[in-house]
């Protein structure tokens, strides 16, 4: 898909045209002339709605955001694919002639092998080519930087050598293989597909490989409320235990009642189990299942409520959601560092500053990084004030939805 780049940034157009100069002379730096190169744009995501669902085959809500990762990028006629991020040293280069797993010198090296292995796995070409990228997607932020860039990779590939054959579903299916296979990280799809999607989207995960997706028509700027994204500062370094328990707990729970996933799993068999199921799986997992049935449900319910344009609905389920991410899916800290509650903390002050007036739950994978608030415009000022002062200038982000995922961008 191409887009024009007024199109795409509308009032940001003009504050984004430093850092699309910089991008050009960073790859005019590595790879000489910037003649026939083409610009791609890919866009973090912010999860709206089913929260650790859909590695469970349930439902989110999510949205594309206005922070993206933009790459400048141009055909080699060779078999080598050369990438350098402004915000790494190190120039990525992957040989197309062997694409096997391995052990890389970079995380985002090994995305790129494994997005080029499933693409070839799944019919398409790869090619070489040089890219030079610059993110507004903030690492460790839960707007999903790592997804950006797998769709920005993806894109393209997709672009340069497949004429857009690539449909935005696949490109996410893609993504989310080079995660897990090559960089072995046990995500789920949402991330991926809510980067290549875009604008407001329900999906039901029922099926991971045929996933359904229902695309929400709801105007936020409307509503009356400011989306706030709040990081406060957690690093998210060795928790991958942290997350990858949520999964393999809920499908402990699902496996007792002879399931793979608790999508499969009837929910009055499991209330009906209660007693013996926590003596089998401990009384964490069956809580974590708990949040499953209910914040499944929630994320159609969330859906239904911005499509009818009832708002005020809207916010009463994310603080719900917000609650039982809080209480039963236990992902505000992770309980090897216990002194580390920033999130918690941001959510406390966020119930300080809005009371009953706004919504504020965990957001993304948790444990360490940020919340998601939506903020009455009319509190949005002291909302934002209050939360930079605990957690530090520029830590709270006032974002808008993005209608488009990956895309070729015409200047």
């Amino acid at each position: 898909m191409e887009v024009s780049y007024q199109e795409l940034y509308g009032k940001e157009a003009e504050a984004q045209r430093d850092r699309y100069t910089a991008i050009k002379a960073g790859f005019e730096e590595l790879f000489g002339t910037a003649e026939g190169a083409e610009w791609f744009s890919a866009p973090g995501r912010t999860e709206i709605g089913g929260n650790h669902t859909d590695h469970n085959h349930g439902h989110v809500l999510t949205a594309a955001v206005n922070l993206d990762i933009v790459g400048l990028a141009r055909k080699t006629g060779n078999d080598v694919i050369r990438l350098k991020s402004a915000e790494y040293d190190k120039l990525d280069q992957v040989a197309l002639s062997d694409l096997s797993a391995r052990e890389e010198v970079s995380g985002s090296q090994s995305l790129i092998r494994g997005i080029c292995a499933k693409c070839i796995e799944l019919g398409y070409q790869v090619g070489g080519f040089d890219c030079y990228t610059i993110t507004r997607v903030l690492k460790g932020s839960g707007l999903s930087s790592s997804a950006a860039f797998e769709i920005l990779v993806v894109t393209i590939i997709n672009l340069l050598f497949n004429e857009g054959r690539i449909d935005p579903v696949t490109a996410a299916i893609i993504a989310q293989y080079a995660e897990n296979v090559y960089f072995g990280k046990p995500s789920g799809l949402l991330d991926q597909m809510a980067s290549s999607v875009a604008g407001f989207t329900s999906i039901d995960f029922q099926e991971p490989t045929k996933p359904v997706i229902r695309q929400v028509d709801f105007d936020f700027a409307s509503c009356g409320h400011a989306l706030c994204v709040v990081d406060t500062g957690g690093n998210h370094a060795d928790l991958t235990e942290e997350y990858a328990a949520i999964p393999e707990e809920m499908k402990e729970v699902a496996a007792y009642f002879g399931k793979e996933f608790l999508r499969e799993v009837d929910e009055r068999e499991f209330y009906g189990s209660l007693r013996e199921l926590r003596r089998a799986v401990g009384d964490r997992a069956v809580l974590r299942a708990m949040h499953f049935f209910d914040d499944d449900r929630l994320a159609v319910k969330e859906a239904d409520a911005l499509e009818a344009g009832d708002f005020e609905a809207f916010k009463k389920m994310i603080h719900t959601s917000g609650q039982s991410s809080y209480q039963r899916l236990q992902n505000v800290f992770a309980v090897v560092a216990p002194r580390e509650q920033g999130i918690s903390l941001a959510l406390a002050v966020s119930e300080f500053v809005l009371g009953e007036n706004g919504a504020y739950r965990v957001h993304g994978g948790g444990f360490a990084g940020t919340i998601q608030a939506f903020v009455p415009l009319e509190k949005l000022s002291e909302y934002q004030s209050t939360m930079e002062n605990v957690f530090g200038p520029g830590s709270c982000h006032v974002l808008s939805v993005r209608q488009f995922g990956g895309v070729k961008v015409i200047l």
